[in-house]
């Protein structure tokens, strides 16, 4: 009910509850919003945190992060937009972790001003990784020359299809480094003195919600519902917020789009595929 109306009404008649809208951060973290899977980027989740945070009669804004985490910028951007967003409207933000938030998506449950974990939930992984495979053999089994040309020597870093570089090994090492301590400072500056002096916090180790909480890393053990009721009441009500989908439950391909660009879409959505289930099986998932 719109503020101006039910200020309008008698006491008795105005509701006795609080409303909390609901936002659902799920999916492995990938910059783009591909038509093909369901993952997790500034760009989906934009829209959701906004249109959440503009009940003006909602005291809170509640986000449930289920994410093995993914990209660092978009887990950043994700984060960066729940404060803003938080400070701009004058709302507590509380953060519930139900299966795993891990890497990025422990980066962006620290948007949270509280973060509740279910005690058999995974939280941490406050590290960076890069994966990638190796094809050299592959290629001289079935006869195939890699040819590269490049103006600028370290154009083809890294290249899949060529024996790997030390050089480029340690600068990939390097941006890590610098990742990482990005990572930590923004881990520091969240929880503060909240958190422990355990010598594996930050090497990319990761735990169940009870130890994350003898650790620093949540605030709480519990559930979304019985929170939020002990907090605001027990007629509190849960308000999922969610963006529209179509009539398969996603967006589909236009009918514009050639065979060319729907084959390429497929491709890098099973390629994206691939990428996500090696996140989500790293935590047994």
């Amino acid at each position: 009910m719109p503020r101006f109306i039910r200020n309008l009404l008698p006491r008795r008649w105005r509701p006795d509850h609080h409303e909390i809208p609901v936002v659902r951060l799920h999916g492995a973290i990938m910059s783009g919003n591909s038509r093909f899977q369901n993952n997790l980027s500034i760009a989906t989740a934009a829209s959701v945190l906004e249109k959440a945070f503009a009940d003006k009669d909602a005291p809170a804004v509640a986000i449930s992060v289920n994410s093995p985490g993914g990209s660092p910028v978009q887990s950043r951007l994700i984060y960066r937009r729940i404060r803003d967003l938080a400070s701009e409207k004058n709302k507590k933000v509380y953060v519930f972790v139900e299966d795993v938030a891990a890497s990025g998506g422990y980066m962006i449950a620290l948007a949270g001003d509280e973060i509740i974990a279910d005690p058999s939930s995974i939280v941490g992984s406050i590290g960076v990784v890069s994966a990638s495979f190796g094809f050299t053999e592959l290629i001289k089994k079935i006869g195939v020359e890699r040819r590269v040309h490049t103006a600028g020597r370290n154009k083809a870093t890294l290249d899949p299809f060529r024996p790997e570089n030390k050089d480029d090994i340690e600068h990939l090492k390097a941006l890590q480094l610098e990742i990482h301590e990005t990572f930590i400072g923004l881990v520091k500056e969240r929880r503060g003195d909240k958190l422990s002096e355990a010598p594996d916090l930050f090497t990319g180790q990761f735990w169940t919600g009870i130890r994350g909480l003898e650790l620093g890393l949540v605030d709480s053990l519990g559930d979304m519902r019985s929170h939020l009721q002990a907090q605001y009441g027990p007629k509190t009500r849960l308000k999922l917020i969610s963006q529209p989908r179509g009539l398969f439950g996603r967006r589909l391909p236009s009918a514009e789009v050639g065979l060319e660009r729907l084959g390429a879409g497929l491709a890098n959505g099973l390629a994206a595929s691939v990428e996500e289930r090696a996140l989500w099986s790293r935590f047994g998932l």
